[in-house]
C-alpha cells in the first residue's frame, strides 16, 4: 500500500502496532495528541493533531488507503471527557475517510460495546449492542457510525471488539487476553482481507476460556496462536473464590461493568504500561 494512517499511535497498543504497520506501506502516518513520539520507523512521519478537530483528520488522511483507529479516551470517564476524542473523533475519522476516498476504516472497538451481557452467554459478533459505560456506549457509537458509512457511502470498516490486550494479571484475562502478536495479526487481517465490507471481529487470543464466538468472522482469516491458559493455576489460585453477585465477574465487560458511570474502570485493574519503546 502506498499509505495508511495510525490514530493512537502514542498508546500502548498503537506502540506495538507502528513498526510492522510501517512495513505494509510506502508512507505510515502516525498521529496522536503528544509533542514527541519518539525515534520513527522507517517511511513513518508523525503529525500531532486532535481528533476532536475535523480539519486535521482530513489532511492527514489525504491519499491514504486505509485508516487504523486507535485513538480515544481508552477508560470510563464522564461523558463530557469522552465526547470529544471519542465521539466526535470517531465522526471526524469516518467523515475524513470518505472526502478521501479511502477505502476502509479498522477500528479499535472494544467488549465494552456488549459488556453487560452475562459472561457465560457465548456471545457471536451479532450479539446486540449492551454497552457497559459511557465509555461503551462511544464503541457502540462508532460501530454504528461504521455501519452506516458503509451503507450509505460505501466506506469499508472492520470493527475489533478487543477484550483485553494487557499482560494476564486477574481471571477474567485468562479467557479474555489478546497477546500483542495476536492484536498485530488481527490487524494485518483487517488490512490484507480483499473485501469487508462492515465486519466485527472479537479481538481475543486462542484462550481455552474464551467467552466469545468468532466463527462468524473466519472469513477475515484471523487464526490466534496465544493461550492465557498456561496463567491459569496461579491466577485463580491467588485470586480465590470470585463474588457471583458482582457484575464484574459475572459480565462481559469484567469491572467496567461493576464501576458507576463516569468512574475509571481501568483504575481498578493493574495494567502494566509495558508499551514499546523505539
Amino acid at each position: 500500500m502506498k499509505k495508511l494512517v495510525l490514530t493512537g499511535a502514542a498508546g500502548r497498543l498503537g506502540s506495538y502496532l507502528r513498526e510492522p504497520l510501517s512495513r505494509m506501506c510506502d508512507t505510515l502516518v502516525s498521529t496522536d495528541i503528544v509533542d514527541d513520539l519518539g525515534t520513527l520507523y522507517p517511511g513513518e512521519t508523525y503529525v500531532r493533531a486532535d481528533l476532536a478537530d475535523l480539519a486535521p483528520m482530513v489532511e492527514l488522511s489525504k491519499d491514504a488507503d486505509m485508516i487504523v483507529h486507535f485513538g480515544a479516551v481508552c477508560d470510563e470517564a464522564p461523558f463530557e471527557q469522552l465526547l470529544g476524542p471519542n465521539f466526535v473523533g470517531a465522526y471526524n475519522v469516518w467523515e475524513a475517510a470518505y472526502r478521501n476516498n479511502v477505502r476502509r476504516v479498522i477500528y479499535a472497538s472494544s467488549i465494552h460495546a456488549v459488556g453487560m451481557h452475562p459472561k457465560t452467554d457465548f456471545i457471536g459478533i451479532d450479539a446486540p449492542h449492551r454497552p457497559d459505560t459511557f465509555y461503551g456506549l462511544a464503541k457502540c457509537f462508532a460501530e454504528d457510525l461504521a455501519s452506516l458509512y458503509w451503507d450509505k457511502r460505501q466506506i469499508e470498516a472492520v470493527c475489533l471488539r478487543i477484550l483485553s490486550c494487557a499482560q494476564v494479571s486477574n481471571p477474567r484475562a485468562v479467557g479474555s487476553w489478546l497477546s500483542y502478536d495476536d492484536l498485530i495479526q488481527l490487524v494485518t487481517r483487517a488490512i490484507d482481507t480483499p473485501v469487508t465490507g462492515f465486519s466485527v471481529i472479537y479481538g481475543v487470543s486462542n484462550n481455552d476460556r474464551a467467552p466469545v464466538d468468532n466463527s462468524g468472522a473466519a472469513y477475515l482469516g484471523y487464526r490466534p496462536k496465544d493461550n492465557a491458559e498456561e496463567h491459569a493455576v496461579a491466577i485463580f489460585a491467588e485470586a480465590g473464590p470470585l463474588d457471583p453477585a458482582d457484575p464484574g465477574n459475572m459480565c462481559h465487560g469484567g469491572p467496567f461493568a461493576s464501576v458507576q458511570l463516569g468512574n475509571s474502570g481501568v483504575a481498578t485493574m493493574n495494567i502494566v504500561d509495558d508499551r514499546k519503546k523505539t
